[in-house]
């Protein structure tokens, strides 16, 4: 599997792409270490420049702009694309059953990792942190892609895919924002970052 090849079928063809993905025997460590680290590492290393370099304001006319800013946003985004596929498989995997689907943890990390390429391509524009958002609004692009991905991978009926999609949805949101929170915690005060300013 090329990871580049991969990312740009699964947004410029995704219903070609599932097809051969549901072809391929799930392999989690490759997917991981070949796919969700390389796009997510590029990701990182975007926000790294962004956050650590560049900087962004918090109003006021304050700018921030620090290493360990850079180190803080980079670790949010390889934290929660690992922690963030592994845990969000896992809870679309064991729902599975509910909604007449295939119960198999390979397929439901395949659907997971790339149905979130587009956040991760999305998140390059991290690298000057204003065009962040726009990024964040690109990556909901990755909605579509889970919900055509499910019956494909999932072999989920058609009378079921609705409520198993809006189900793997909510899954997703609450893994990220908990992952967020926790991040939030207990990384900004083990590098005494705070948003100062801001309150927070």
């Amino acid at each position: 599997m090329n990871a580049i090849e991969r990312a740009k079928n699964i947004i410029t063809s995704p219903n070609k792409e599932w097809d051969v993905i549901a072809l391929e025997q799930p392999n989690t460590g490759q997917i991981i270490m070949g796919y969700v680290l390389l796009l997510a590492g590029a990701a990182a290393v975007a926000a790294f420049i962004g956050y650590g370099l560049i900087g962004f304001n918090v109003g006021f006319g304050y700018r921030i702009h620090t290493t360990n800013w850079g180190i803080y946003y980079a670790l949010n985004v390889l934290i929660g694309a690992i922690a963030g596929v592994f845990i969000s498989a896992f809870v679309i995997d064991a729902l599975a059953p509910s909604f007449a689907s295939e119960k198999n943890m390979g397929r439901s990390v395949q659907l997971v990792a790339y149905s979130y390429t587009p956040a991760w391509i999305g998140a390059l524009l991290a690298i000057y942190p204003p065009l962040a958002i726009v990024g964040a609004i690109g990556g909901l692009y990755g909605f579509y892609l889970l919900y055509i991905g499910i019956p494909k991978l999932k072999k989920t009926p058609t009378d079921k895919v609705a409520g198993y999609f809006i189900v793997s949805i909510v899954t997703l949101i609450v893994v990220y924002v908990v992952i967020y929170f926790i991040m939030r915690q207990i990384v900004l005060s083990a590098m005494g970052l705070s948003y100062g300013v801001l309150g927070v």
